[in-house]
């Protein structure tokens, strides 16, 4: 059964005690100041006037209508240093929650986070992309509703944060979806987006799995504290994920890293990175190995009925199969020398490898290892680390959830619900709901015109 809108929101009335307070003037204080806390730059009100420079009485006054809003809590006393111990200013990231979903081209996964984008609770099982989309969605839902029931989160539900397999052009800080995308070409036409506001009266963001997969990874993974970072996905398609500063780089269009399109050549044949390095590749020359007998322990899982696929063939390198250890030293080699043009021009401190060709064993590893250090300049790779991810499919439902964290708390957007104590009250979503369920609603019935009857 559908989740329903009044099943999951909140009320809208504005909450809150004491004087009129304007957003004017009242909001940007109470966005920078739930920020400072947020973010863990002041945790105590000392801490918290001398940063954002609001004198005492402003940021009392301020904390209060937080705290009345169930945004802040003060209920911890710090350590004391010779005097009274302070109150600890603390964000309730368990205020509400976020539903988290990754769809992948043979898995979806589904979790449920807190509004810092910790994730609390997990599930992934296998799914065919291609199915009918109204059965993905379907199910998509009833493991949204699993997961809630299993975790039963404290507050509602404040959103929904999807990572797809295709780019997903670039929106403005804090921006949800109003309609659907095209990065999915077996659901063109599918009200993906708009459905699932229907479905849970909550606002709805999504990124491309090689973002979420780096957001992740930053946050909760090998990245944490860097300011410089490649991600690289290597499936059927490989991207990277590039971080500048401590903040992902998504570009003009949110099309950044899609390295998989640069044309390459190798062993006498051109064509895309995709095409001569990606899994398809290692797929089809297994598959020509197993066939013509070049390798023997592909041959034997052919012979046996058995599918070759690259998971197949990084197993039997694992194995020590000489054949499958030169397809996937190729694709390292062929994707080191694109990554190497990246770490010249970026300078990163980290490159992370994912996907599950790379978590099978570190061949292809350390060939592209052995063509980013070779082909990049001495200072490039002096302290360079060159490593495996150990998030696994977690990073995407991560990210995901810090998607829309961030998108939640970005302050233009903040500003424009921090009064109300709720995102689902933002003007901009208050439309879009009335939109919806006017498109959703049934025509009115016919009624006569001038006092005449209508014919039967």
């Amino acid at each position: 059964m559908p989740l329903t809108a009044p099943d999951l929101t909140e009320s809208h009335r504005p909450r809150g005690k004491g004087r009129p307070r304007t957003v004017e003037t009242a909001a940007p204080s109470l966005v920078e100041l739930l920020n400072l806390v947020r973010s863990g730059a002041a945790n105590t009100r000392q801490e918290l006037e001398r940063q954002s420079e609001f004198g005492r009485a402003v940021v009392a006054d301020r904390l209060t209508m937080l705290g009345d809003l169930g945004l802040v809590d003060e209920s911890e006393l710090g350590t004391a240093t010779g005097g009274r111990a302070p109150r600890l200013v603390r964000f309730a990231n368990r205020r509400a929650a976020i539903l988290v979903a990754t769809l992948d081209q043979t898995a979806i996964g589904v979790g449920v986070a807190d509004l810092s984008g910790n994730l609390l609770t997990e599930h992934h099982e296998a799914a065919d992309l291609t199915a009918p989309p109204d059965e993905l969605i379907d199910r998509m839902t009833a493991l949204f509703r699993w997961s809630m029931d299993r975790h039963a989160p404290q507050g509602a539900i404040w959103g929904i944060s999807l990572s797809v397999p295709g780019a997903v052009q670039g929106t403005t800080e804090g921006d949800f979806l109003t309609a659907t995308p095209p990065v999915l070409p077996a659901w063109e036409g599918f009200p993906l987006i708009e459905t699932l506001t229907r479905r849970f009266g909550v606002p709805v963001w999504m990124r491309s799995s090689v973002e979420t997969m780096t957001m992740g990874e930053l946050h909760a993974g090998a990245g944490i504290g860097m300011r410089s970072m490649l991600f690289i996905k290597v499936g059927r398609r490989i991207g990277a994920g590039m971080v500048c500063d401590g903040q992902l780089y998504r570009g003009a269009q949110g099309a950044a890293g899609l390295i998989g399109s640069l044309p390459t050549a190798s062993g006498g044949r051109s064509g895309t990175l995709d095409a001569l390095a990606g899994s398809d590749m290692i797929q089809r020359e297994g598959l020509s190995a197993a066939q013509d007998g070049r390798s023997p322990m592909l041959a034997d899982i052919l012979r046996r009925g058995g599918e070759i696929t690259a998971i197949e063939v990084s197993q039997a390198a694992q194995m020590g199969d000489a054949v499958s250890t030169e397809i996937l030293s190729a694709s390292g080699h062929l994707i080191g020398q694109v990554v190497a043009v990246l770490a010249n021009a970026l300078n990163p401190e980290l490159i992370v490898l994912s996907g599950s060709i790379v978590q099978t064993n570190d061949i292809l590893l350390a060939a592209l290892r052995e063509a980013v250090y070779g082909a990049s300049h001495p200072f490039v790779t002096r302290d360079l680390r060159i490593i495996r991810s150990q998030m696994g499919s977690s990073a995407g439902l991560v990210g995901a959830a810090r998607v829309a964290s961030e998108a939640l708390f970005a302050p233009g957007f903040l500003k424009e619900w921090v009064m109300q104590g709720s995102p689902l009250a933002h003007p901009a979503f208050v439309t879009l709901q009335d939109r919806l369920s006017a498109d959703a609603a049934p025509p009115p019935p016919m009624t006569a015109r001038a006092g005449k009857e209508l014919s039967t």
